[in-house]
């Protein structure tokens, strides 16, 4: 099928800013073409535009523009664009509706329930992609057994495609259907998504509305059990919206792009590439599949780790990796994706120094105004500190920049810039160096080289990160891998982030500048079908299994034979498979597993499952059933050239065309520049060198060498950087980079806990934090950012310096959780680990993780009872417990301590030993894999500089909250003649929290008094110091409004006061588990109040849990943020000291004895102002059987404030609607029995309004906030950052 002989064949990626094609031509030779994507002085369109080029240069013949390109020498053309990643980006695609089933018509905005940006407080979600919402009243529940609901009204049963039994509660209305539709029509939507609960099984009333629709004339229908038929509402929900809201812009574009040909390119092949690498026909190019479309390319092209206009990283081991959920521009698409992770905005990212820091991105300048070098006014950016330091050559690109598009690169704007740029930096150093409080050393001035350079080695260190998580998290080794580079900016920075990631070869394709278009010509065609299963992976299953994988085979076949392909057909099976009782799902091929007796006959799942769970885990749980939720069957047509290259073979050594200065480390070098279509192969090029060609620079360092492979590609071996000594004297790009290293060990310390750890709440819900401290206890590092730990463990470690000070050995594991030390709540265990070097007697650092334990003893289930009086009830305590003596794991012993609980009244020991303790050594691991990266980093650098860039890091810290609060006095005096501030807010029982903050203008420090706040109280909401400290360290981050590294410099301008005796500071023995939950978030109510930054949030988690002998669940639910000087508070999102995403109501369904009936937002609970409160939510629970209901919230006598004039949100309301009719308010904590038939429904507090409502008719129009200012990161390393910082 790819041969077409004696025509011209046709491979493009229209990207954002450019558009590359790739022509083979009829003898067989191959050209490339680079143009701008947009153009419209010139040309209507760039592919057009560039097939055109094409035929008319070679042929010789004239295709005028203004006419429809001739067909006739036109084999196929293939093509990847990112029409549908823009129309996302920039939210400009069709009218759409959104049709769900009733009670869940703010199912998608409410999603997750958490705020992509921890410390945004005004929580600026993208908005959702539909504009108006039909609720159908129709309903299909799972059955289960053992359901002791009894329902009078006559029910259909039905069997769906996972072969899971259904009931039909309510049948589908079509008239009241019908009635709504024409409304939805009558307003000029004509596209319409359609999501139904549990239609990934049962489809039967999705299908009937999309044929009503078809009927009455809607020109787009997506139904979810079409798009992507896979259990979970919500990611299915904003699949279905993104295929209706992006299918016809695409449509609109093909049309468009046809019409520049003759007969609309009727009996040319066109295809196009989808997100999953795979090409598919034109006509069946859709939204849904078509937002990696560019970028895929790329990575079929070369797949191992890529960079684009953007910095884009993948990995690739001999197949590709899929991930089958991602996010782009804040919509959760379910669809087979090439897991490409955007890091960062490559060669536009821009520029800023903060703090004492260099900081590179994520905003990005765009390709309008694009970097200060394009002469359109734009900012410093990554590819102005290249070209300052003479990495890029004017002379050798096109002349299209300016307003005129016509005028070379501009080397004097971007050196225009710098020197700005470089002045600001010196003073910033002068004016600091009579603060030798902060820094000690006598700084000598910046050159603009200097400052250039340090950017560019920032950059580096930024796009590391990710992919060490990247090849890290999956238990590879970065050195093992081969960095490859495309796009035109890779090859700057390839040698540079090899060295650093150990990597020993770069490989640059001869089309790496043109690479995602090449790789278009070399992919398949491919066919995915996918269908949603129940059945267990055994024996009496497999009959069932291969008869529908046969069917999925043949429908994958035919449709490819349809397309023309007839002996190049294979086919691969994937079955999506996991532990009974897990979420951790893996979609595993059984390739290089055959099949057996004791085996289904698509191959050897089993093996090929614990294998992989094995290598990424590093665990497995043989006694544990293996579930099947999804079959899918991927069908490939080999349609992909062969490509033929011919170099010249070298004689003698390369000559450069010309000689330049270029800027490295030693300074200034003389640098040869060579072009690489004149390069024969077989020679080598010593660095520094830099190779050209049409579309890439690559940058040849010293101590590398270059070489080009028969094939006409670039081998670069990467040689050892002749280390120069760094001194313990600050360097403040230095700084940038240490900051980065050691976030990076916070972060593969989490990787290996998640990795080795077992229960749901570490390895699923992520819910841990891991971290770095210095010889004093202090927080260096801490990732992930979960607001509760935030600084909270360093008061731990602290106090185990404190007691045990020199009674630490090498090999010991220090076990905490009491809250008299540092401890927040007892499930928290932490483990520290004291990290020795040699020849040093004492600690040089330690490494600390900390999780949360599903169930560690005490008077219920799960160790957080709604009613505790005392610590004892709330499960196991330890105070200083060696885990690890001498290297040897202390198992009797703390199995003892964890089963200790049971000599209470009432209390039970630990209910869940297993994972207790497996836990643990994965906290143990994880701690060992920080104290391995430590020990590098010492290595590299020596102890005493390791050590001085930490307390470095802490006094930048230091430093951006100072001028945080030297701001908020100048504005405060100006505005009251006061430095002090005071606010005071209550509990639900009437407990007063009471602070009062006195600054000093001059020291940029303050107090912090807690003093007047209420007693300890009889009951949980007792919070420990460390909790305070933490709400603290939270709204001081908010407050500074930029990215600081979080450690204990944060806290150094402060001096906190808390009276003992008092709710924040209580007894040994108090009860403390809500106020881990509850009052923690009271803490940050009056500490915004006190500052006036905005309104209170719903000041609430909303702790919710049930359960009986045989299950057990927990969740908090979201309720309104507080509004703000310039924003609405968003509705039905988690706020402040809680992130936790919720789970998916069919998996809720599925698992759980419980019917969701509604899950929406809560009308009108905001507070009205200039800018009003956001909306709780509503949330209601049918239960199935007996059950005991465990409520722990707050809020609900005492309303969030509104501030400046706004009025307060509303209070929270716990009821109860009993079987029998009877309705019960609940109050704000309780225990209940429940029985079948009893419904919980739980009205969540709404934020406070910012102003007076009478203002807000003056109050300028909220600007819609485009996607694109800030640079929108991607992939499974993404993901799982987001995840982390959802708990």
């Amino acid at each position: 099928m790819a041969e077409t002989k004696g025509k011209f064949d046709f491979a493009i990626d229209r990207g954002g800013t450019f558009t590359d094609v790739f022509a083979r031509l009829p003898d067989g030779q191959e050209r490339v073409l680079k143009l701008l994507s947009r153009d419209p002085q010139n040309y209507k369109d760039a592919p057009t535009e560039g097939i055109r080029r094409v035929l008319e240069k070679e042929t010789g013949r004239a295709f005028p523009r203004d006419q429809p390109v001739d067909t006739s020498l036109i084999g196929w053309i293939r093509m990847g664009t990112t029409v549908a990643t823009n129309a996302l980006l920039e939210r400009e695609g069709e009218r759409t509706a959104l049709l769900v089933t009733l009670g869940f018509k703010d199912l998608l905005h409410i999603g997750t329930q958490a705020r992509p940006k921890l410390f945004d407080l005004e929580v600026a979600v993208p908005e959702v992609l539909y504009e108006e919402v039909i609720e159908v009243d129709e309903r299909v529940v799972l059955r289960q057994d053992g359901c002791q609901l009894a329902r009078k009204d006559p029910k259909r049963i039905v069997t769906g495609s996972t072969g899971d039994s259904l009931e039909v509660w309510r049948e589908l209305d079509l008239e009241r259907v019908e009635k709504d539709l024409r409304g939805v029509l009558s307003r000029g939507i004509t596209s319409l998504a359609v999501l139904l609960l549990h239609s990934y099984t049962w489809s039967d009333h999705e299908k009937a509305v999309g044929a009503l629709a078809r009927r009455l004339g809607f020109t787009q229908v997506s139904l979810s059990s079409e798009v992507m038929p896979m259990v979970r509402a919500v990611p299915r929900g904003y699949t279905v919206c993104a295929d209706a809201y992006l299918t016809p812009k695409i449509h609109q574009y093909l049309k468009g792009f046809t019409s520049g040909f003759k007969g609309g390119l009727k009996d040319v092949d066109v295809l196009f590439m989808q997100s999953d690498g795979g090409l598919t026909p034109m006509e069946q190019f859709c939204g849904s599949r078509a937002v990696l479309s560019g970028p895929a390319g790329g990575v079929v092209g070369y797949a191992i780790t890529s960079y684009r206009t953007s910095t884009d990283v993948s990995r690739y081991a001999g197949q590709y990796e899929h991930v089958f959920e991602a996010t782009t521009a804040g919509v959760t698409l379910q669809a087979p994706q090439l897991d490409i992770n955007t890091v960062a905005a490559g060669g536009g990212s821009r520029l800023f120094f903060r703090s004492g820091m260099f900081v590179v991105g994520p905003e990005s300048a765009g390709a309008h105004p694009g970097p200060a070098c394009y002469r359109k006014g734009g900012p410093l950016t990554v590819t102005d500190a290249n070209l300052a330091l003479g990495r890029l050559l004017p002379s050798f690109f096109p002349k299209i920049f300016g307003p005129g598009e016509n005028e070379p690169l501009s080397l004097e704007e971007t050196m225009k810039h710098f020197h700005h740029l470089t002045r600001e930096i010196n003073l910033f150093l002068s004016s600091n160096q009579s603060q030798a409080r902060i820094f000690t050393e006598i700084l000598s001035r910046m050159s603009v080289e200097e400052v250039a350079m340090g950017f560019i080695r920032v950059a580096n260190e930024a796009m590391c990160r990710p992919i060490r998580a990247l090849t890290q998290a999956k238990g590879h080794d970065t050195s093992q891998h081969v960095l490859a580079c495309f796009g035109g900016a890779g090859g700057q920075h390839a040698c540079a982030i090899a060295r650093a990631l150990g990597m020993k070869t770069v490989f640059i394709h001869k089309y790496s500048g043109v690479l995602s278009a090449y790789g278009l010509a070399l992919a398949d065609v491919v066919e995915e079908v996918q269908e949603p299963c129940s059945l267990q992976y055994e024996q009496h299953s497999f009959s069932e299994l291969d008869r529908r994988v046969e069917q999925l085979i043949k429908r994958c076949h035919d449709t490819l034979c349809a397309r023309g392909f007839t002996r190049s057909i294979t086919t691969e099976v994937f079955l999506h498979l996991r532990y009974k009782g897990t979420d951790c799902a893996l979609m595993v091929t059984a390739a290089g597993y055959p099949s057996n007796a004791q085996t289904c006959l698509a191959g050897d799942f089993r093996s090929a499952f614990t294998k992989r769970y094995l290598k990424e885990f590093g665990f497995t749980i043989p006694d544990r059933a293996i579930m099947v939720d999804d079959i899918r069957v991927r069908g490939c047509g080999k349609s992909g050239i062969k490509s033929v290259y011919n170099t010249k073979m070298g004689h003698g050594q390369a000559k450069p065309v010309t000689m330049t200065k270029c800027y490295f480390e030693e300074g200034y070098l003389d640098t040869g520049v060579y072009l690489w279509e004149e390069l024969p192969c077989g020679h080598s090029i010593q660095g520094p060198a830099i190779i050209i060609d049409k579309n890439s620079t690559i940058l040849v360092e010293p101590c590398c060498e270059a070489r080009l492979t028969e094939g006409g590609d670039v081998s670069m071996t990467v040689g050892s950087d002749p280390h120069c000594a760094l001194g313990t004297e600050l360097n403040t790009v230095q700084l940038s980079i240490f900051s980065h290293r050691f976030m990076s060990i916070a972060e593969q310390m989490g990787r290996v806990l998640q990795r080795t750890s077992i229960s749901t709440n570490i390895k699923e819900r992520l819910d841990f934090s891991c971290a770095v401290f210095g010889p004093d206890g202090g927080l260096v590092s801490n990732a992930p950012h979960i607001p509760v730990h935030l600084g909270a463990m360093q008061e731990t470690v602290q106090y185990q310096i404190r007691s045990l000070g020199n009674k630490l050995k090498e090999g010991d594991v220090i076990l905490s959780n009491h809250p008299c030390a540092g401890g927040s709540h007892l499930p928290d265990l932490t483990v520290i680990t004291p990290v020795f070097r040699k020849g040093v007697s004492s600690p040089v650092f330690f490494v600390a993780s900390r999780g949360h334990h599903a169930d560690i003893g005490g008077i219920t289930p799960g160790s957080m009872p709604p009613h505790s009086t005392s610590l004892q009830q709330e499960g196991a305590v330890f105070t200083s417990f060696k885990l690890v003596t001498g290297g040897i794991f202390q198992e009797e012993a703390v199995t003892e301590a964890l089963m200790a609980p049971a000599q209470y009244p009432d209390s039970s020991g630990t209910r869940n030993l297993h994972d207790n303790l497996s836990d643990l050594r994965a906290q143990v691991a994880a701690n060992q894999r920080g104290s391995q990266l430590v020990g590098e980093l010492i290595d590299s650098y020596g102890l005493a500089v390791v050590q001085a860039y930490m307390g470095y890091i802490q006094s930048n810290a230091e430093l951006a909250v100072r001028d945080m609060l030297r701001d908020f006095a100048r504005r405060r005096q100006q505005q009251t003649g006061s430095l002090a501030v005071e606010s005071e807010d209550f509990m639900d029982d009437g407990t007063t929290i009471r602070l009062r903050v006195q600054i000093n203008e001059e020291e940029g420090s303050a107090v912090f008094d807690f003093t007047g706040t209420g007693t300890e109280v009889w009951g949980n909401c007792n919070a420990p110091r460390a909790i305070t400290l933490s709400a603290l360290i939270y709204c001081l981050r908010c407050m500074v409004g930029q990215d600081i590294p979080l450690n204990q410099g944060c806290l150094a301008p402060i001096k906190v006061i808390i009276p003992p005796g008092s709710i924040l500071q209580p007894s040994q023995n108090a009860a403390v588990v809500g106020g881990n939950v509850l009052t923690s978030q009271r803490v940050v109510d009056v500490i915004f109040r006190a500052f006036e930054v905005c309104a209170a949030s719903q000041g609430c988690m909303n702790n919710i849990s049930f359960g009986s002998e045989s299950i057990g669940y927990y969740e908090t639910v979201a309720g309104g943020a507080g509004a703000g000087p310039g924003w609405n508070g968003r509705s039905g999102v988690h706020s402040h000291m809680t992130n936790t995403r919720i789970t998916d109501p069919e998996i809720l369904e599925k698992r759980y004895p419980v019917i969701l009936e509604q899950f929406s937002l809560r009308p009108s609970s905001g507070g009205a102002g200039k800018y009003s409160g956001g909306d709780g939510v509503m949330r209601k629970l049918l239960f199935r059987n007996t059950v005991v209901l465990s409520v722990l919230t707050e809020r609900r006598s005492t309303r969030p404030y509104g501030l400046l004039g706004g009025e307060d949100g509303a209070a929270g309301l716990n009821l109860l609607h009993r079987a029998d009719g009877r309705v019960l308010n609940l109050g704000a904590k309780t225990s209940v029995s429940l029985q079948p038939g009893d419904m919980f429904c739980l009205y969540t507090p709404g934020g406070g309004g910012y102003g007076r409502e009478e203002d807000a008719n003056g109050r300028p129009q909220m600007k819609r906030r485009r996607l694109n200012e800030s640079f929108p990161e991607r992939g499974s390393v993404f993901e799982y950052r987001m995840a982390q910082e959802g708990v």
